[in-house]
């Protein structure tokens, strides 16, 4: 059996590494496993495929910057990669991003209906189902459920100068609806009741929370990474993202340090130079690590993991602290809440700093130690890579009516 993924990246980035152990649960279970990719790749265990090159990804974000056409540029580079995979002849093809400048929707999807092969497309955010946006919380923004138009986010991801969310939302819902042998996997329970509520709600529907490798991240010795930055005597609160801005939450880092005393360190990491040097002295911060082990150690350095998301499909961040024993306070946002329950975690109503500050103090009141071992069960229990992507596989034979 053979699988073929389209990705924007391939083992970088959460997408990335997602696609990664999705192709490594097929070989072992002795499919061949193919994975195309637009940008981004660290070594992979899988047949790997670049979609066009570095230009065709600067075409595609201007052609997106002057028209709002996102998703519809790139029309070589997906003829190219359609050839590749008219020579593999795939089984099952798995759809990951399809936004970043890279693949051309309208002609792959066309493909996608004449070659009659399944498809499954996980959704990692809502790009699919909008005429412009992938998350619309922020702008408070609900059109999508019946017809885009006047975006009210046309500068943010994918920025256009102009707007043509009303178009783009009937091609897509055109285009997306025209393979029939299609089943949408949403990373989280919050992402499946938006895709019921849009146009894709005809669509087989079959949920996958996200999982994370829990050999890797598991509680690390911290005695290097707390000497390093200072940590020692500090009660430590971890913040990872990459990128940082308003959706993830960096302002709320900010207002926090101002009402701290200087027993606390506010850590964050995946910041921009600029952004480094912009932060208060209260607050650490360093640009985005790609090791995995690095990583790990600070979040077994933390004593609470910190993510004041505004908008999140589920929060891989949140289970990869919890599987290093450190609990989570997240915003009631998206999946984010789906990731911890009252034994691992806290949520906290959206924009409210004091109800962080005040998680903040239970947490420090409770210790770590009360929480560690339930954090480091639950990513086992439910977040377990092995487990979550033979859940693809399981549902690639349901498919294949192979089981």
């Amino acid at each position: 059996m053979k699988i073929f993924q389209i990705s924007s990246e391939v083992n970088s980035g959460s997408v990335g590494r997602i696609a990664e152990h999705i192709g490594e649960k097929a070989i072992e279970n002795g499919w061949d496993s193919y994975i195309a990719y637009a940008r981004d790749n660290n070594p992979s265990k899988s047949k790997v495929i670049r979609i066009g090159g570095k230009a065709d990804l600067i075409m595609h974000g201007l052609l997106t910057r002057f028209t709002d056409r996102h998703g519809f540029g790139s029309s070589s580079a997906t003829k190219n990669l359609i050839k590749i995979i008219k020579e593999i002849n795939p089984d099952i093809i798995q759809l990951q991003h399809l936004h970043g400048y890279y693949i051309n929707i309208e002609i792959l999807f066309k493909f996608l209906v004449e070659f009659n092969k399944p498809v499954v497309w996980t959704f990692h955010d809502c790009w699919s189902f909008t005429g412009h946006c992938s998350y619309y919380e922020l702008a408070e923004c609900d059109k999508w459920k019946s017809t885009c138009n006047q975006c009210p986010q046309t500068q943010e991801y994918p920025k256009s100068y102009i707007d043509q969310s009303l178009k783009n939302f009937e091609d897509k819902k055109r285009i997306f609806n025209s393979v029939e042998n299609l089943t949408i996997v949403p990373v989280s329970n919050w992402i499946e009741d938006q895709v019921k509520e849009s146009f894709l709600k005809e669509v087989e529907i079959k949920t996958i929370h996200n999982g994370i490798d829990i050999d890797n991240f598991a509680p690390q010795n911290t005695v290097n990474i707390k000497e390093k930055f200072n940590l020692s005597d500090k009660f430590v609160i971890l913040g990872v993202a990459s990128p940082w801005g308003e959706r993830k939450g960096l302002k709320y880092f900010v207002e926090l340090s101002k009402m701290l005393s200087e027993e606390y360190q506010i850590m964050l990491i995946g910041l921009s130079e600029d952004q480094i040097k912009s932060l208060p002295a209260e607050i650490k911060g360093i640009e985005r690590t790609e090791s995995v082990k690095e990583l790990a150690e600070f979040y077994s350095a933390a004593d609470v993991f910190l993510n004041p998301t505004l908008e999140e499909a589920l929060g891989l961040t949140n289970i990869e602290a919890q599987a290093c024993g450190t609990p989570v306070i997240t915003f009631k946002s998206g999946g984010s809440p789906e990731t911890i329950n009252d034994e691992t975690g806290i949520t906290v109503e959206k924009g409210d700093v004091e109800g962080l500050h005040n998680a903040i103090r239970i947490i420090r009141e409770n210790g770590k130690a009360f929480y560690a071992d339930k954090c480091r069960k639950r990513a086992e229990e439910f977040f377990n890579k092995d487990d979550r992507f033979q859940e693809y596989l399981n549902l690639y034979y349901d498919i294949l009516k192979l089981n």
